[in-house]
């Protein structure tokens, strides 16, 4: 009984990615790379599926860079509040605690 053999995923894109522009045939590329027809054909339908996968996450990596903004523009907007009612509370007649 044959030994199965692994494939990385790196290999595995190549070979996909040479089939879908056309640069090999099915045929051709399971006789240059000794790996059955059906086994490319599934490879190759796995990849058009997971395709649209990528494109998903990083859609979800967006969401979480929105929230980050958001925080920050509110981390913005209190310390400009913080300074301005520091320098109302310099200017106003009501003793600061320490100056006595």
């Amino acid at each position: 009984m044959k030994k199965r053999r692994k494939f990385s995923a790196e290999f595995k894109a190549h070979v996909v990615l040479e089939l879908i522009s056309g640069e090999k045939g099915l045929m051709q590329a399971s006789r240059e790379y000794e790996i059955k027809d059906s086994v490319l054909s599934r490879w190759k339908q796995e990849f058009v599926e997971r395709a649209p996968q990528l494109f998903e996450q990083a859609q979800a990596a967006n969401p979480q860079e929105e929230r980050i903004a958001e925080l920050e523009r509110m981390i913005g907007r209190l310390a400009l509040q913080l300074d301005i009612a520091k320098k109302v509370f310099e200017h106003s007649s009501y003793p600061m605690k320490g100056s006595e």
